[in-house]
């Protein structure tokens, strides 16, 4: 089974270190797994100052407010993105303002340059799919309008640009440790940043926060176990599929996105810290980050080997990118999705809804339908295929593309 979402990092050392953790609860909440990788994080960046909370969205929402960003100032972030984004802008009191994105799906320097405005006071620079944004053209015109820029490194870390690490261009950058992001620990975050004046309002920030729940942290732990069998099981006359239904009703697993996060709104577990669990889980993934993405560069280039004559729109691709996932653009996205289901490969929609997921209310998180036509079209036409590293693409992938070419 090849599922592009479904806890796609986890090896068995992941899956055997969870259950490890779960049964030694005494471990959940505090430990110095937590200053380790936050440690990990400042030597990997050579910066100064790195702070952990228990997601990217909380990170951000964090980072927000430490800027000293006031009540209905404006942040430029991208169209193409998920709710979390403008989510934690909004929850620190700031308006986010959406910007067409360019031909890789990173945020298009010409429309930028349109929607600043007196009021505008940051850029968040999201990194699509681990392809990076033009960093040095949109510090240019940061420094003409005098706005702080932050990176969104969700997709993106451990790619370079230029030979300098993606996350270091800006005044901050943050991190997501998500269930099918770079590395995993189902949910985390981190900020990095060398402004001695940011790092201590984060820090105080965060001390003041209670840890995740006892409750969000087991599920985060029992995560990467059920899936390790679930997906074997989820073809097989849709036993997998009912045991991860079942899981969710009863609590064991929860979803990516709570259902606040659709309004806009902050669910109350949001912000939190980091728990000693996450980190133990997060720390025991960058140890195998090089070799992630070098697997998942590996992985693209098979397919932009294997898929360059068909009538569809390939990434293109700097030897510094990393490939999260490979996206293609095509209009037959139902019927390729719809062909590789049946073969028992679930391909991936981000961003398959401007601001995903499915459902959002975009009059609440301040997005016009038709503001940023580019996007909007590239939503419509995206299909992501999978290049995490466990996935065995010559016993798998080779023959249905021959199939489908």
């Amino acid at each position: 089974m090849i599922a592009i979402s479904l806890s796609p990092n986890a090896q068995a050392d992941d899956v055997f270190l969870a259950l490890k953790i779960l049964l030694t609860p005494w471990r959940w909440m505090r430990g110095s797994a937590i200053k380790s990788l936050e440690d990990w994080f400042r030597r990997y960046f050579q910066v100064g100052y790195a702070v952990s909370f228990d997601s990217g969205r909380s990170a951000l929402y964090a980072l927000v407010k430490a800027l000293g960003i006031k009540s209905n100032d404006e942040i430029l972030m991208q169209a193409f993105t998920c709710v979390a984004v403008p989510n934690s802008i909004i929850w620190a009191g700031a308006k986010p303002i959406f910007v067409d994105v360019d031909d890789v799906g990173n945020i298009d320097i010409a429309d930028l340059k349109k929607k600043i405005t007196r009021r505008s006071r940051a850029i968040i620079i999201q990194h699509t799919f681990g392809i990076s944004a033009n960093m040095e053209k949109i510090k240019k015109v940061a420094s003409k309008h005098k706005l702080i820029v932050i990176e969104d490194c969700a997709h993106a870390l451990g790619a370079t640009a230029g030979g300098k690490k993606i996350g270091t261009f800006g005044e901050a950058a943050f991190f997501s440790f998500g269930r099918d992001k770079v590395i995993s620990s189902v949910s985390g975050g981190m900020v990095i940043t060398n402004s001695k004046k940011t790092a201590k309002l984060l820090r105080n920030f965060q001390k003041n926060l209670q840890f995740t729940s006892l409750t969000k942290i087991f599920t985060q732990l029992f995560h990467p176990i059920a899936f390790s069998f679930i997906l074997p099981l989820y073809n097989t006359i849709g036993i997998g599929k009912i045991i991860l239904i079942v899981f969710q009703k009863l609590g064991f697993l929860d979803k990516p996105v709570a259902k606040e996060e659709y309004q806009g709104e902050r669910p109350a577990f949001l912000p939190s810290k980091l728990s000693c669990a996450q980190s133990l889980l997060a720390g025991n993934q960058v140890k195998k980050l090089a070799a992630f993405n070098k697997k998942r560069r590996q992985i693209a280039e098979f397919y932009s080997k294997k898929l360059s004559s068909l009538p569809i729109k390939l990434p293109q691709f700097d030897s510094g990118d990393i490939i999260l996932r490979y996206n293609i653009e095509t209009g037959n996205v139902s019927s390729i999705y719809s062909f590789f289901k049946e073969k028992g490969i679930l391909l991936g929609r981000w961003y398959a809804n401007i601001i995903d997921p499915e459902g959002v209310n975009l009059a609440k998180i301040g997005y016009t339908p038709g503001s940023c036509p580019k996007a909007e079209a590239l939503a419509r036409a995206s299909l992501n295929l999978p290049t995490y590293p466990r996935m065995n693409i010559k016993e798998t992938m080779q023959e249905y593309f021959k199939k489908n070419g």
